[in-house]
Order: structure tokens, then C-alpha cells, then sequence
């Protein structure tokens, strides 16, 4: 696209001989304070296009028209003159009262120069602030309130921005304290200004009612609650149950309990009226994810004179079931497959809003290889799962509704997992499990498993685990062909989840730690349970895995101005078996590699360590044990991956979306706790951390379809830590090859018995980090 691109005319090929392209705008005379704001104010019509959307529109274009990229910014002097007094009007706003700005066009070779030079003059300030409030009690409310929020002081600049906002916070305070007829029509600013001492004076006024001597506050009576059909009718019998003194429950679709939404209403009978808990409860009951419109409650003067609103709340549910399908296509360096999934959604199980989800995934991937092992289907993996989601924590003890900051969840669920990998292993996992999800504050998330229960079991193919045994390799053995029995825990907290895909500066945190077998090495110690060969303890005739695992994702953003975006990131982890094992199982270990961590290598093929993959010889019986083994997953006990990623925006309309770009370096890998006869080299060791780290880099283009993001990164080998010295930087000493051959890919060839691959593809949905 580029090259095509790059081989078009210049920038004004489409510009007719009396017309002109505006390429640059220039404000002086503006403080830096305000210039970067203050070129907001140019019409957007008049501001120059990116380079890029500007040729799209030419290539996409048809008869002079396209619906991609940005259509030319002609020179308008309409235009320029309305930009001319937004500018003036910005400044005036910020304090600069004598402020004047000219402009002045500059054309050449068809291209525009806009320059707009501002005189500022002084800059006005607050010399006395006063409020004349008649009502005593707004009067000491805003007099207990203003400290909190306000912008306006003695000694501040006159800024009407300013003005605006204070009277904008004290109507939420009002609309918070029970003044639901309270508007902001009724605050006024008054000033009084020097131009010759380049001061005002101001004061603040809030005016009473018309004919009333203070504002009423309201408080909450009764609450109507309707929910109508799916298709929004409210006809026919509907179920109607009076639930306590407050709450009246009119539902149509005769599919819900009352309590699937008093849960989530927190204005109550008595309460003063309050904005902040009528956005709250709108917030929530759309969080449930059964209804498909959820306006804010409507209120209705009751005829006396003692100042209640009886609420209103209307509500249209989602259709009750959904099933989705979804499919992709999988290519990789000769390897080529297909995922399907399909997901059933039962929205409102039990009349209280739960949601059940059956999922079903079948992934099968093929192999081009030349050896009988290759040829065919390399490795197939089918998933299926049910959970049970309820919109509250179900617990046999009273505790806090803490649906304040988001809605919680309890889930149950169910899953089943086949992966078969020809000629090397088969696998099932079964687990079970039960987690509540809250939030403590609306940054802070915690998720608690208090039990998962899993059993998981292996069949090894008879020929690759003789020749596995025969190198001495037990350990892959014992993790892909064991059959094990675990119960466990886990804890993860989250801070900042809300902020992910937004361009703020933050901080994302996410830990995990996950405890097993603690349970079951007690029960099995005072119940004596049998010892298997091994030497371990079994429960119900199996070993059980006993381990501790802790995993910490650390992210920084960073917002560089518009939609450009800088992220580092930081990922490692550590598990540790301990009592009953002497190994983790194959779920609980770390792997590396793949869209979402180190893009350069496969998903499970990086590491451990300076593990070099040819260990697994050549010639012979060797030549069937490399083929079977080609994709064997690397793992580790050890885990530590960095990310720092540059996002950018390149288009603003590509086929009707966002096209963005992205520069990125990867850093990690895999270690084992100690050394493994398996994995030579594959030790985690202090001074040899960075010797044995891999290091990617790469760029990407997204796809911003606004409800989802297509990913497309393309990774490249920079330093690989299965070579040593010099050797590692691939990247550098062999950058002939990189697209194309050369000896040191014969080389490796000939000692690995594949290719080596400098260039990794990623489709991804969604964002990496």
C-alpha cells in the first residue's frame, strides 16, 4: 500500500488553479500556556491535513469524492476569519480582555500558509470575590462547599472558563443535597472591571425561585417499577407485586424477580434527592447486561406541599438468549489451521438476571511438513464450558451490598479442555470452580477463588515417550503424560482496569497469587492416604499437586498529545511446587512467545533460558523424536517479560475506521527454578539474566473499528539466547537473511532440522497490553 501510495503526484495534484491547500498554521503572540489550546479554535476546515488521510482521499477518490481518508483542506477566507475571532473570543475568555488578533495567507505553489498573530495585552485579574446568596442554607452550603472546586479567587486570573466551571460544580452540588427544581440558570456572575488597572471585581449571585423565598429540597417517596416486553410494549397481563413501602414491581415480560433491580436502585424512601445515585442506578442496571434500555428514573411531584417525587423507572430487556459463532484463520511459517467457537447466552436464568454461557472451541492446525509426523493434522485442541454468572456475591453470610463502585459477580463454572498433538501426546483437563468478583472503589477490583478444583491426565505416545526416555528427558514426561489431582485458591486485585484503552496517563496493576493443594495435603496426612510410586501422597487413588504461584502485570501510559501513546510494560512471575510435588503441572507453568508477550517468537517455543532446541539431536531415531518434538512446548518456573510499545495514529478514516500504527521492543523469557538434565542451560541465574533474555522488535497496524480492534504486528528475532556471544544478536550480524537465505539459516537447518524464522506474523483481536 505504501509503495503504491509513494508513487502517486504530490499533495495538491487534486487542487484546481484557483484554489489552495492549507499545509501550516502559525499563532504567535499567544503564552505557551494557551497556544496549544488555542489552535482548537481554527476551523477544522482550515486546519492541514495528515499527510497520509490526504492520500487515501486521492486513491480512494472517485469523480473528485471519497468516504477514506480526509477530504483536502481548501483554503476558505469565510473560514479564516471565523478562526480569526475564535481565537480572539479564546483569549478574551482566558483574561486577556484588550486582546486582538489579525491574520494573514501566504500561497504558494498552491499551498496555504495561515498566520494569525495575537496581541494579548494584560492580563486581568481577581482583585475581591463575594457571594450575595438570599437563601441561608444554599448560602452556607456553597460557603462549606466552594473550596473543594472552585477556580475563582482573589488574586487569580479573570477567567470566564473558569466562571463557567465553578457554576457548573455548584449545580451538582445542589442536585446532589435534595434541590431537584434547582437550575443553573439561577447563578449569575457579576463583574466589575478596570481596564485601566487591568482588575475585576466579582460577585457571585444565586437568585431564589420566582415568588419564593428559598429553594425547596425534594425528597424520594415511592418508585414505580416498569419493565416491558423486548419489544418495548407494556401490554397484556403483567406480574405485579408491591415489594416493601417504597418499591412497586410492574414487569410485562413476566421473566424477572423485583430483586433484580432494588438491588441496584439506591435512591431510598425519605432520602433527599440525589443526581450522583440516579446516574449510579442507571449505571448499574445497564451493568446487568439483560437490558437494552435503561433512561435515567423520571420524577413526579406529589400534589401536597411536603416536597416528594415519586420515581419513575421504565425499562426495555435484552432478547433472552443469544448464540454467537465466531471463526478465524490461522497461518504460520507453513503452519495453517482454523478456530471456531460458538457461545450460547441464556441472559436471565432463575428470574434474577444471572447469565448462563455455554461455550464451545474446536482449533485444528495442519503442518506442510515432508515427514510422516508433520503430514496432516499437527495438534487439535477442543474446549467446552458452562458458567453460571449471578449479578451479586452469593454467600451463606450477610454481607455489604458493594454494588457502589460496579456491579459484583459470583460465577460458576465448568470446563473441559482435549488437546491432542500427533504423535507425542494427548490431554484432558477438567475444572471446576467458584469466584467473586468486586470492586472496593472504582479503581480497585478484587477477584477471589476460594475453590478450583481440577483434575488433568496425559497419554504419551508410546514411541516419543521410549525415545524421550531414552535422552533422559523425564521431566516433559512427567508433566505432558501425568495424571494429577488439584484443589486451590487464587486472589488477583486490579487497579486502574477502567482506564485500559483510554489516553490518560496511568498506572495499570494486576497481581495474582494462586495457592494448591494445601487442603488436600492436610486431608491426606490425618486420613494417611496411600503413597504412589513416587513416593506421593494420593487422593481418591491419584497424586495431588501442591504448589504457590504469584504473577504481577505492571503497566505505565503515557499520553504524547492527541491519540499518540507510549506503554512500558512489566510481567513476571514465579511458581513454586513444594510438599506433595516436585514439579508444577503443565497448566500451572509459564510460557513465552506468541501475540502477546514476545512477538517475535511462536506461541510456547521461547526458552527456558540459553536452552538450545537442537539437544534434541538429529540423525538416526533422532530424526522421528525432532519431528515429533518440533513443537513442543518451553517452559519455566521462572517468568519476566518487558514491553514498551509507541502507538500512534495514521489515518483517520480507513474504510471507515481508525487505522493506527505501532512501534514496539519485547524483552523476557522462561527459566527453570534449577538445573534440569532436560534443559541444559535453562537455570534461572542473576549474573546470566541478561544473556539468556530475548529481545524483539517490530511494528503493527490496528484497525479501529471502534466495537473491536483487528492487530496486525510483524516481530522480528533481534537477540536470541539459545546462540552465545556475539552469535545472540541475529538480528545485526545476520541482517542479509533476515528476508531472505544465506549460510547461517543452512546452518541452522542443517543442526535444528527446521527453519529459522527472523519474521514473525501476529493477527491478533485487540490490543497486545
Amino acid at each position: 500500500m505504501m509503495v503504491i501510495i509513494g508513487a502517486g503526484c504530490s499533495i495538491t495534484r487534486g487542487i484546481k488553479d484557483d484554489q489552495a491547500l492549507v499545509r501550516k498554521v502559525t499563532i504567535n503572540g499567544v503564552d505557551k500556556e494557551f497556544s496549544e489550546e488555542a489552535l482548537n479554535y481554527i476551523d477544522k476546515e482550515q486546519q492541514p491535513n495528515n499527510w497520509l488521510n490526504l492520500q487515501f482521499y486521492y486513491l480512494f477518490s472517485k469523480n473528485g469524492k471519497s468516504k477514506i481518508g480526509e477530504a483536502p483542506a481548501l483554503l476558505d477566507s469565510n473560514l479564516v476569519e471565523f478562526s480569526r475571532l475564535q481565537i480572539q473570543k479564546y483569549l478574551v475568555n482566558k483574561g486577556f480582555l484588550k486582546a486582538r488578533v489579525s491574520d494573514s495567507i501566504v500561497i504558494k505553489n498552491k499551498k496555504a500558509k495561515l498566520i494569525f498573530t495575537a496581541t494579548e495585552g494584560p492580563l486581568f485579574k481577581i482583585r475581591n470575590f463575594r457571594d450575595s446568596i438570599e437563601d441561608a442554607k444554599v448560602r452556607e452550603l456553597y460557603r462549606k462547599t466552594r473550596k473543594q472546586y472552585s477556580h475563582v479567587n482573589k488574586g487569580s486570573r479573570f477567567d470566564t472558563d473558569s466562571l463557567a466551571y465553578d457554576r457548573d460544580q455548584f449545580y451538582q452540588v445542589m442536585k446532589r443535597n435534595g434541590y431537584f427544581d434547582f437550575y443553573r440558570q439561577y447563578i449569575s456572575y457579576l463583574p466589575d472591571s478596570s481596564f485601566n488597572k487591568s482588575i475585576v471585581d466579582v460577585v457571585m449571585t444565586i437568585d431564589n425561585p420566582a415568588n419564593k423565598k428559598e429553594h425547596p429540597i425534594y425528597t424520594i417517596n415511592n418508585t414505580l417499577i416498569t419493565i416491558s416486553k423486548s419489544n418495548g410494549r407494556t401490554t397484556g397481563k403483567a406480574d405485579t407485586i408491591q415489594v416493601d413501602t417504597q418499591f412497586r414491581f410492574v414487569d410485562y415480560s413476566g421473566r424477572f424477580k423485583p430483586r433484580t433491580t432494588t438491588d441496584y436502585i439506591f435512591q431510598k424512601k425519605g432520602e433527599k434527592y440525589d443526581i450522583d445515585k440516579q446516574t449510579l442506578t442507571t449505571t448499574r442496571l445497564s451493568e446487568l447486561n439483560v437490558f437494552r434500555n435503561v433512561p435515567n428514573p423520571t420524577y413526579e411531584k406529589l400534589s401536597d406541599s411536603t416536597n416528594r417525587l415519586n420515581t419513575k423507572i421504565d425499562i426495555v430487556p435484552l432478547k433472552r438468549m443469544t448464540d454467537r459463532v465466531e471463526a478465524e484463520f490461522l497461518f504460520n511459517q507453513g503452519r495453517f489451521g482454523y478456530n471456531l467457537g460458538n457461545t450460547f447466552t441464556n441472559r436471565n436464568i432463575f428470574k434474577q438476571a444471572a447469565i448462563l454461557q455455554v461455550k464451545l472451541n474446536w482449533s485444528i492446525l495442519f503442518d506442510n511438513g515432508n515427514s510422516a509426523v508433520d503430514q496432516g493434522i499437527q495438534n487439535q485442541d477442543f474446549r467446552t464450558g458452562v458458567s453460571l454468572i449471578y449479578p451479586r456475591l452469593l454467600l451463606p453470610f450477610k454481607f455489604p451490598n458493594l454494588a457502589k463502585f460496579g456491579v459484583p459477580h459470583t460465577t460458576f463454572s465448568t470446563n473441559f479442555q482435549l488437546f491432542y498433538q500427533k504423535g507425542l501426546v494427548e490431554r484432558r483437563s477438567f475444572i471446576n470452580s467458584v469466584t467473586y468478583d468486586f470492586f472496593e472503589t472504582a479503581r480497585k477490583q478484587h477477584s477471589i477463588t476460594p475453590i478450583s478444583i481440577e483434575f488433568s491426565s496425559g497419554s504419551i505416545d508410546p514411541i516419543a515417550k521410549a525415545e524421550l526416555l531414552r535422552q533422559n528427558r523425564y521431566s516433559y514426561v512427567y508433566l505432558i503424560g501425568r495424571t494429577t489431582f488439584t484443589s486451590g485458591s487464587q486472589y488477583t486485585f486490579q487497579y486502574n482496569a477502567q482506564e485500559l484503552n483510554t489516553y490518560k496517563d496511568f498506572i495499570y496493576f494486576r497481581g495474582n497469587l494462586d495457592l494448591g493443594g494445601g487442603l488436600l495435603s492436610l486431608l491426606s496426612k490425618l486420613a494417611n492416604s496411600p503413597k504412589d510410586t513416587l513416593g506421593q501422597r494420593t487422593i481418591f487413588g491419584y497424586a495431588f499437586s501442591q504448589y504457590v504461584k504469584a504473577e504481577v502485570d505492571y503497566r505505565w501510559y503515557r499520553s504524547l498529545g492527541g491519540e499518540k501513546q507510549f506503554i512500558f510494560r512489566f510481567n513476571p512471575g514465579i511458581g513454586i511446587p513444594y510438599g506433595n510435588s516436585n514439579q508444577l503441572i503443565f497448566e500451572k507453568n509459564f510460557y513465552t512467545g506468541g501475540a502477546n508477550d514476545i512477538r517475535a517468537w511462536l506461541p510456547r517455543t521461547l526458552g527456558p533460558g540459553q536452552f538450545n532446541r537442537a539437544s534434541y539431536g538429529l540423525g538416526g531415531a533422532a530424526d522421528t523424536t525432532r519431528a515429533r518434538l518440533k513443537y513442543l512446548d518451553q517452559f519455566g518456573e521462572i517468568k519476566i517479560v518487558a514491553n514498551a510499545e509507541y502507538r500512534y495514529k495514521l489515518a483517520d478514516n480507513f474504510f471507515g475506521s481508525k487505522l493506527k500504527g505501532a512501534f514496539f521492543i519485547d524483552a523476557g523469557n522462561v527459566w527453570r527454578l534449577g538445573k534440569q538434565v532436560d534443559n541444559p542451560n535453562g537455570e534461572f541465574k542473576f549474573n546470566n539474566i541478561l544473556k539468556s533474555t530475548a529481545i524483539g522488535i517490530g511494528t503493527g497496524l490496528r484497525l479501529d473499528l471502534n466495537f473491536f480492534i483487528f492487530r496486525l504486528d510483524a516481530a522480528f528475532k533481534f537477540k536470541d539466547p539459545q546462540f552465545n556471544g556475539s552469535d545472540q544478536w541475529v538480528f545485526v550480524k545476520h541482517f542479509g537473511e533476515v528476508f531472505g537465505s544465506g549460510p547461517f539459516k543452512a546452518n541452522y537447518q542443517q543442526t535444528n532440522g527446521e527453519n529459522y524464522g527472523f519474521m514473525q506474523l501476529n493477527f491478533g483481536i485487540g490490543l497486545p497490553f
